[in-house]
């Protein structure tokens, strides 16, 4: 089969229903369709799935999350956030947005998530935060991390924007021992409000200043204000905040997909099975697995090319004329320029990313993915290696 004999598949897709369309026409028709009731359900219903007494606050994207996270922390000028190399521009971008400097490590060659002892070598003085990413939806070694950053005393803060639901050692991403988690409801998420995010954390205090910084320094929800039965057109501005409020239009949809992230999990978790399945034999090595009785989320099911006749860009090619979509998780930030010239960045100082990217593919992997997609996927893939 070929796309002469069907349409192209994409590389991502949503997976919404009625449900999720029925509550935003609810929303629409309300009249309260900024941050207001939805989007306060949204946030407990989000906390309660969670368990483990977090607070969540809802913010408009993940990268808004991470920067209202590293700003409750105080991240500052002269201040060092480590990170890896092996991510999207948005894990970095918000330590240069509060003045801080990001520096970058490599990642381990079997997770590709942050190497702890790469973290470890790049602890200085200046360290005032490490932030690993939960790489296409496996958890970072995070008790590692975590040993690591109470023998220095740094705070973690958590990129989980591929890793809902995840777990590390039994216990869901997001209810670990770090400061904060910030969660990526974007539209090609294991669960989507078109642009959305969640932070998390069991810190009171953080959490109140999150919720304080997302909507201007103000020092209460408009939510508040407007449905009081008291007049209470008075609110004070404390600090200079930002405009990272979720509308309860995009709560509708993250109400319902909650209620589904375990059965979207579970068939992504039935797709990789199945690649997995497919590929063995083929010249790919093939992502690594949660350990036994730990929970993958599967945001990501990226392969890395063995010797084949093929490069990586030419498979990326026979792929897409065979009706087939991907992508590549990620170019990493030693290479764009940015952060190369920015920061004198060089291939060699990260050869596990580098080398990784070279070789790597993301494939589809959805919920609303059809066992008819699938194989299409397995024989794109068998007639590109061809």
């Amino acid at each position: 089969m070929s796309m002469q004999d069907r349409p192209f598949l994409s590389f991502a897709a949503p997976d919404i229903g009625e449900e999720e369309i029925a509550e935003v026409v609810d929303s629409l028709r309300s009249g309260w369709v900024t941050t207001g009731p939805k989007t306060r359900r949204f946030e407990q219903e989000f906390g309660a799935f969670l368990g483990g007494d977090v607070e969540a606050v809802a913010v408009n994207s993940a990268t808004a999350g991470l920067h209202l996270a590293l700003e409750a922390l105080g991240v500052g000028p002269g201040d060092e956030v480590i990170t890896t190399t092996h991510t999207f521009t948005a894990t970095a971008e918000v330590i240069r947005y509060l003045g801080a400097t990001p520096v970058f490590v490599d990642v381990r060659l079997d997770t590709l998530c942050i190497d702890p002892d790469a973290v470890r070598a790049a602890l200085s003085s200046r360290t005032k935060v490490i932030m690993p990413v939960h790489y296409a939806g496996i958890a970072a070694e995070m008790s590692e991390l975590d040993a690591i950053a109470r023998e220095f005393g740094v705070s973690i803060v958590e990129d989980a924007a591929h890793a809902f639901p995840a777990t590390y050692k039994g216990r869901l991403v997001g209810t670990l021992n770090s400061q904060i988690t910030v969660f990526s409801f974007y539209a090609n998420k294991t669960m989507t409000t078109g642009e959305g995010g969640m932070l998390v954390t069991r810190d009171p205090a953080l959490a109140a200043r999150a919720r304080t910084m997302r909507l201007h320094g103000i020092s209460r929800d408009a939510f508040d204000r407007f449905t009081a039965k008291v007049p209470s057109w008075y609110y004070e501005v404390v600090a200079p905040g930002f405009k990272y409020n979720l509308t309860d239009i995009a709560a509708s949809l993250g109400i319902h997909q909650l209620r589904k992230a375990e059965m979207f999990r579970n068939r992504r978790e039935q797709i990789a099975r199945r690649y997995s399945e497919e590929f063995r034999g083929l010249p790919l090595q093939l992502p690594a697995d949660a350990q036994v009785g730990d929970l993958h989320s599967w945001h990501l099911y990226v392969v890395r090319l063995g010797e084949c006749i093929v490069t990586r860009d030419e498979f990326i090619d026979r792929l897409y004329k065979f009706g087939v979509g991907c992508s590549v998780h990620y170019i990493p930030l030693h290479l764009q320029p940015y952060w190369r010239d920015s920061l004198g960045l060089r291939a060699e100082m990260f050869p596990v990313s580098q080398r990784a990217y070279e070789r790597m593919v993301s494939l589809p992997i959805y919920s609303k993915m059809s066992d008819e997609d699938i194989q299409f996927v397995i024989d794109g893939v068998r007639a590109a290696l061809a």
